[in-house]
């Protein structure tokens, strides 16, 4: 068997085993606040933290390379609870290969002979994978930013730019980052291989191989271990809700949705009938303003027409007394 399939056959189910083991311990380190990583983490956090190879090579990339992946105590507890999960997803995932596929016979403490070739391996691979993959991608960045710059593709437009360039830098980094993967697990398979070539073979035939290392996915006891599970699930539900601070979840205050409200359904006979009483009220309101306008128009009059009795009344008497002494005379 390939050093490259060796390695690969052993580490990827291994990675899966102990994923969700850890991954419960980091959501409950988060809840209680002991521990924060980088906006830029996601990738790295589950490339460092879920894989067994990354146990001594974290303390490398941080203080070696300057990469700060987070802070707080809980990160040290972490990958320090990551160690027996890894020796233990280790143990099941190099026991049933080494039956099914090598048809060997497992060593004893085979999950803590891995655990501790892999975090060799780790420790020195890694850091140069890290380094080795952020320096390409910054060379395929600058590279495809030079080829856009150039003087034929001037002329294209501002998305099909964008979409070209991430094309570009992308498609080597991935491609990179892949080749440097398959390196990585051939050397562990290498590694791994010394092991494997002192494991005497398995003396059963391939039905009792079978029927071995599926007895040990299975324990002795069921009802204990789904017990066990389950009283555990329900620990680390309860730790994790009494480590919130509020119960409920709720949005926070800086992305709070506007309320909508809906519009209810158009009945037109009631949207009639609430017009026509509109227009009835509207209209009587209407005669009222005329008729309160009118009254107040009439009440102005008055005034002015007894002032006009008034003035008119002695000019009249003016006109009469001159013609008295003329009749007295005569």
């Amino acid at each position: 068997m390939s050093p490259t399939k060796l390695g690969f056959g052993i580490l990827w189910p291994a990675f899966w085993t102990g994923l969700p083991f850890k991954l419960a311990f980091a959501l409950l380190f988060l809840s209680f606040g002991i521990m924060d990583f980088e906006n830029r983490i996601g990738l790295a956090f589950v490339m460092l933290l879920a894989s067994p190879v990354t146990v001594f090579a974290l303390p490398t990339i941080i203080l070696g390379l300057d990469s700060h992946i987070g802070q707080g105590s809980g990160i040290v507890l972490l990958f320090m609870l990551a160690i027996p999960i890894d020796i233990w997803s280790l143990g099941i995932v190099g026991r049933t290969y080494f039956l099914e596929r090598l048809r060997r016979e497992p060593p004893s403490l085979l999950g803590l002979t891995l655990w501790w070739k892999c975090a060799v391996v780790g420790a020195i691979y890694v850091p140069i994978l890290w380094y080795a993959q952020s320096v390409i991608t910054e060379v395929s960045i600058s590279a495809a930013q030079s080829i856009l710059a150039a003087d034929i593709l001037k002329g294209i437009p501002l998305a099909e730019g964008i979409s070209i360039k991430l094309t570009l830098w992308s498609t080597v980094a991935t491609t990179a980052l892949l080749l440097l993967l398959v390196v990585g697990f051939s050397l562990v398979g290498r590694v791994i291989s010394g092991t494997v070539e002192k494991a005497g073979h398995a003396p059963e035939n391939f039905q009792g191989l079978v029927t071995r290392w599926d007895l040990l996915r299975v324990p002795v006891d069921q009802a204990w271990m789904l017990t066990g599970l389950s009283g555990v699930a329900v620990v680390l539900s309860f730790l994790f809700w009494f480590s919130l601070p509020v119960y409920t979840p709720h949005p926070h205050d800086c992305c709070k949705k506007q309320e909508i409200s809906v519009e209810p359904p158009f009945k037109p006979l009631e949207s009639l009938n609430k017009n026509e009483k509109m227009l009835t009220h509207l209209a009587a309101q209407v005669e009222m303003l005329v008729e309160q306008r009118a009254k107040s128009e009439l009440g102005k009059d008055r005034p002015k027409e007894k002032s006009k009795a008034g003035t008119e009344a002695p000019v009249a008497q003016d006109e009469t007394e001159p013609g008295r002494p003329a009749a007295v005379n005569q």
